[in-house]
């Protein structure tokens, strides 16, 4: 039978004192809740983790339904590389997840692809997720092809451009 690892149970594993006890490990995904929101299985539990450092579109968002489709593309249903990272506020693992496969990263190949947007405010100073979203933006690659596109945590807060056209210069950074 299957149990969902609890909110201790990860606070334990993800502790100060054990967090240098719990290097990468492999797990297989099961569901894909979103672009940036998984759940693995590992040793019969299951782990809902949140993409370090990235935010995608939401669901019934622009391009929200194309980056749960791209992160399913890349990792659905295969054995990843989890880099636990943090806990969120709500217990979900916060990690780095890689293909197996292929190595690359899923938090970075989301950026790469335009699906999703740099989390400065969790991940600050990253300089290749800076790099990749800065190229995506460049080339115009989806969102990025709108001067002014939906910032992912202003949707889902209600003060999404449609809603507030003036609230944002075009390629709005959050956190400069």
């Amino acid at each position: 039978m299957l149990k969902r690892l609890s909110f201790a149970a990860l606070f334990v594993l993800l502790s100060p004192s054990v967090a240098t006890a719990t290097p990468t490990f492999p797990a297989k995904v099961v569901h894909i809740s979103d672009g940036d929101t998984i759940t693995v299985l590992r040793d019969q539990q299951q782990i809902k983790i949140r993409l370090h450092g990235i935010d995608c579109p939401e669901r019934g968002q622009p391009w929200g339904t194309r980056a749960k489709q791209f992160t399913a593309d890349l990792v659905g249903m295969k054995t990843v590389m989890v880099q636990p990272m943090d806990m969120d506020r709500y217990g979900r693992l916060v990690a780095v997840v890689s293909s197996q496969e292929t190595g690359k990263s899923l938090n970075l190949e989301l950026i790469r692809a335009g699906l999703a947007w740099w989390y400065r405010k969790y991940a600050p100073g990253d300089k290749v997720l800076e790099k990749a979203e800065d190229e995506a933006r460049v080339a115009q690659i989806r969102p990025w092809a709108d001067p002014r596109p939906d910032l992912p945590w202003k949707w889902i807060s209600g003060q999404r451009t449609a809603v507030n056209p003036m609230a944002d210069p075009p390629f709005y950074h959050p956190y400069p």
